[in-house]
């Protein structure tokens, strides 16, 4: 560790050789040649921007000499993206087309920053304030609204992210720029992060083994933390939401800062949501609190930026079991889960004339506490349990109390570009330790090591973009009582994106991927209270190693979008648990078994905005996949087909600054391809439907936001719903009442 700080040290040293540059430039209206005010400038490389003056002029200091992307965005023009030599002498002209396409983003997770139309590799992104308007009570519950992506949910509060019908240990999460470790591969364990500053979301749909190492296999789902303010500007926000089902809120206030070199950003967020309701009865013991804290800080000089985060999540969360009393309280009653989430990381980057290196450093730390029904006295009666106070709480001893605490590390290498080639090496690696502290051991204590080499290039040929790459990593799982495993796999991957035409797109991605088995697959041994059951684990499991092939096709005109996104997903031993049909302890008894499997399917989709009624838009998603084991079983906990159809309008005019409104029927379809040990469920559709304006309050923008779920209160149950077991139904109708006011 004190070499990478004397390292950091280091390149803080080396880069006050360096001079700073400023840059000068106006933005206009292709069309008029009129400058457009508080357009967006952005170089992704630095994280450094500027919003454009009323005349469409702006100002950019401290840059380091270079080439790089700029990227220029406004509301109703097509976003610009081109590369630019600094220092430069001149005043730079940029010229922005009008058009009723959304504006785009640049792309980080991954490594090249390139808009997605210029992605070689299939990225999803959303806006996380674009699917919070979908009224979605958690970040968990939002990314559900994106196509290919669904959540393994055990009431309001649990929900695991799944990619193309693989989930748990198969799905990595990045935030704060370095991989999630929380005890993921539990049913019952969910994702730990609040969405309060949390600005996007992309995912990454296939294996990203490549770009992640293990446990990347199904894909990746990475969370972009909100940028700091800037250059030389501060700003302040508050929100508050009601909702109605819950009888619940969520409230975040933040305040960021950004000077000439040195930025920081504060916020923290509060939520408490009781029990949720269903036509019929409130699901007892559904309810959750959960507080959240985000800082940063940030300095950039010169040739050199560092940035420090950290992030505190401490929650408290009901398991529901069976349908009991019926309560608007928001403390959890037994049994419950009570964790604290820490999470720090540190990102610096070293710009040289033609390359750059950079540094990510994690450290995270999650203490997960598990109370139970037999560990409380007996005596006292289920009212009095309901209402005793939190102090008492705290008294009672955790059944299950796990500490994991993971330390990892991304260095990369930007090598100066030769011709048509970028290119990346680096090297990443994890220290993870396993801790057991309460009388129960779901798994055992243990230390697990990573570390991978990786390459990768981007290649621009006249008429084809090309990005190829190639990874070797070896895993390592000591258990204290004995048990050493060694995990290596070398995988690759190739992909070429081409226009067909003017206005078709085409890319086809090939990549392989692996997933070393996880402790509870390698060493489990108990039962597992969340899921009532007793398992068993398989010392002997191998790498589950798979290859995919992708292949995409998008449409994009002035007013239309169509888009079709194919995959076949081969994975050799794929791992799965299955009931053996004995009990121990009146608990079923599960084992882990490998076998190999396919999966396949994809999503297909159309955006419509008529002309000239641009601010009317029409959209449809279709995703669907099936997961089959080599004997022609199907495979657990896959989603069933899902189709989405949304109508649109966003306006904007001298009394509202802006304002949109929607209308949505999203339709599961019945999902008869179920596991031996599960159920068909039938199919269902929900209305919902919200509406927002911005106006000027006190010179500042004021947003009023409401949006309505399960309009027409259906009982439903989704197949991947954990409580779906014991018939109970997913939340009923539910309005989101909004308020988010920037200072």
């Amino acid at each position: 560790m004190k070499y990478l700080f004397f390292w950091l040290l280091t390149l803080a040293t080396i880069s006050t050789i360096y001079s700073q540059h400023s840059i000068k430039g106006q933005i206009t209206n292709k069309d008029t040649n009129e400058g457009l005010s508080f357009a967006n400038i952005y170089f992704p490389e630095l994280e450094k921007g500027s919003t454009t003056n009323e005349e469409g002029y702006f100002e950019l200091m401290n840059l380091p000499t270079g080439k790089y992307k700029i990227v220029c965005s406004f509301i109703g023009f097509e976003t610009y993206s081109s590369t630019i030599d600094i220092p430069t002498d001149t005043t730079i002209n940029i010229e922005m087309s009008a058009s009723a396409i959304e504006m785009e983003e640049i792309i980080v997770s991954t490594p090249f920053h390139k808009l997605q139309s210029d992605n070689v590799m299939k990225v999803e992104q959303q806006k996380v304030s674009d699917l919070k308007r979908n009224g979605a009570v958690t970040l968990s519950e939002g990314i559900t609204n994106i196509a290919g992506v669904e959540s393994i949910s055990t009431g309001l509060s649990i929900g695991k992210p799944v990619i193309r019908g693989l989930s748990s240990n198969r799905v990595l999460v990045y935030t704060q720029g370095i991989r999630l470790e929380n005890q993921q591969f539990g049913d019952e364990h969910g994702l730990g992060i609040n969405d309060a500053g949390i600005e996007s979301i992309e995912v990454i749909k296939g294996p990203a083994s490549l770009l992640y190492g293990s446990d990347a296999l199904g894909g990746v789902l990475y969370l972009n933390p909100e940028r700091f303010a800037n250059q030389n500007e501060s700003s302040a926000d508050a929100s508050f939401n009601y909702f109605t089902n819950t009888q619940g809120y969520n409230t975040n206030l933040g305040f960021k800062s950004s000077s000439d070199y040195f930025k920081l950003i504060f916020r923290g967020s509060l939520a408490e949501h009781s029990d949720y309701d269903t036509e019929d009865f409130r699901v007892t013991n559904s309810r959750f609190k959960e507080q959240d804290f985000k800082s940063a800080m940030g300095y950039q000089k010169n040739n050199f930026k560092t940035e420090i985060r950290y992030n505190l999540n401490a929650s408290q969360l009901g398991i529901p079991e069976e349908i009991g009393l019926q309560s608007t309280e928001t403390q959890p009653m037994l049994p419950y889960q009570a964790i604290n989430n820490h999470i720090f990381s540190s990102r610096s980057s070293l710009f040289l004339e033609n390359s750059s290196f950079d540094l990510n450093l994690g450290y995270t730390y999650n203490d997960r506490k598990e109370f139970e029904e037999h560990h409380h006295d007996e005596e006292e009666e289920e009212e009095e349990e309901e209402h005793e106070d939190e102090e008492h709480e705290e008294d009672l001893e955790a059944a299950l109390h796990m500490k994991l605490k993971t330390f990892n590390y991304d260095a990369k290498y930007n090598l100066p570009r030769l011709g048509k080639f970028e290119t990346i090496v680096g090297v990443q690696g994890m220290h993870q330790v396993n801790s057991n502290y309460g009388e129960e051991e779901l798994i055992p204590d243990a230390t697990t090591n990573d570390v991978g080499v990786l390459a990768t290039s981007h290649i621009h040929f006249e008429s084809v973009d090309v990005q190829l790459g190639a990874r070797y990593d070896n895993r390592t799982i000591m258990v204290d009582d004995g048990i050493r495993r060694n995990f290596n796999s070398f995988n690759a991957a190739l992909g070429a994106k081409t226009n067909l035409s003017d206005a078709i797109v085409a890319r086809l991605n090939l990549a392989s991927g692996f997933r070393a088995p996880n402790l509870a697959e390698l060493t489990s041994d108990g039962a597992h209270e969340g899921t009532n059951r007793y398992e068993i684990g398989n010392p002997d499991l191998n790498n589950e190693q798979n290859f995919q092939a992708d292949l995409a096709l998008e449409l994009k005109s002035e007013h239309l979008e169509v888009f079709a996104n194919l995959f076949y997903n081969n994975v050799n031993n794929y791992i799965f648990i299955e009931p053996t049909g004995t009990t121990i302890d009146g608990d079923a008894v599960f084992v882990y078994n490998q076998s190999n499997a396919n999966l396949y399917g994809g999503e297909f989709g159309l955006h419509f905005h008529p002309h000239p009624l641009d601010w009317l838009h029409f959209e449809s998603s279709f995703a669907t996949v099936t997961g089959k084991q080599s004997n022609d079983d199907y495979l657990p906990l896959i989603p069933a087909n899902k189709l989405d159809n949304t109508v649109r309008f966003e306006f904007g005019n001298n009394t509202f600054k802006s304002g949109y409104g929607f209308v949505k029927l999203s339709t599961a379809f019945e999902q008869n391809n179920v596991s031996a040990f599960e159920t068909m469920t039938p199919s269902y559709s929900l209305w919902s439907a919200g509406l927002g304006v911005t106006v000027n309050a006190f010179k500042r923008p004021l947003t009023l936001s409401v949006s309505g779920t399960n309009l027409s209160n259906k009982v439903y149950v989704n197949h991947l719903s954990r409580l779906k077991g014991d018939g109970i139904p997913n939340m009923g109708r539910s309005f989101n009442i909004g308020l988010n006011y920037k200072i």
